[in-house]
């Protein structure tokens, strides 16, 4: 059971049925921090937007090594 009420993919619809169809397209499945976002859909679209900003300008090895340096000194085990 979640903690955080979320929308399922089949009953989504408007800007998170894009977003969840996106992650399908992508992954095969919703991943679950799409999930947590889905009561706040434009907050996850400011943050993807975010993100490629950021990515962008790096290769994949520099961005890997940034983020797995950041949570490893946040103590994020995610």
């Amino acid at each position: 059971m979640a903690y955080v009420r979320t929308i399922p993919p089949d009953e989504a619809s408007g800007q998170l049925k894009e977003i969840y169809e996106a992650d399908i397209n992508t992954y095969g499945h919703v991943p679950s921090h799409t999930l947590a976002f889905s009561l706040r859909p434009a907050a996850m679209a400011a943050y993807r937007r975010l993100i490629g900003a950021i990515r962008e300008h790096q290769d994949q090895r520099r961005y890997e090594l940034i983020t797995t340096f950041a949570a490893s000194k946040l103590r994020c085990r995610y």
